[in-house]
């Protein structure tokens, strides 16, 4: 009986161990290979070949903005600083030289180049935050 119970626990320990490793090596998830349930959609750009004469020191940033109620955006250029912006929440208004005011909602944003001269407002009731990326001067 005594060597019985010695064989079941063999076979046992003996049956438990590949079950553990093959359920472990199932387990372990596979670095992808490809790209799956992504979307994109292009929400700003601009052509940087007229832009800049050289990156060479120049970083490309990322910043998210926030503009109180009220609060404006002085007038400023885009001369050697392309950008584009993309607004997550509130309004803001853009006012451009030469050109009409344009109103922002989320959703919508502005590329701005070498020829953009600005400033620009927070008009909604509550702060407008927007995503600013650039390449600003060293």
């Amino acid at each position: 009986m005594r060597k019985t119970r010695v064989v079941l626990i063999i076979v046992g320990v003996l049956t438990a161990i590949p079950a553990f490793l093959v359920g472990y090596a199932a387990g372990q998830r596979k670095i992808p290979t490809e790209t799956v349930g992504q979307s994109e959609e292009l929400l700003r750009s601009i052509d940087l070949t007229s832009e800049l004469d050289s990156t060479k020191g120049r970083p490309l940033r990322m910043r998210k903005m926030t503009l109180q109620p009220g609060g404006v955006l002085g007038l400023h250029n885009h001369v050697d600083r392309p950008a584009v912006t993309y607004l997550l929440q509130g309004q803001m208004t853009y006012h451009q030289d030469g050109r009409p005011d344009l109103v922002a909602n989320p959703g919508e944003g502005f590329a701005e180049g070498r020829a953009t001269t600005h400033w620009a407002e927070s008009t909604g009731k509550v702060p407008a935050v927007w995503i600013a990326v650039d390449i600003p001067k060293p």
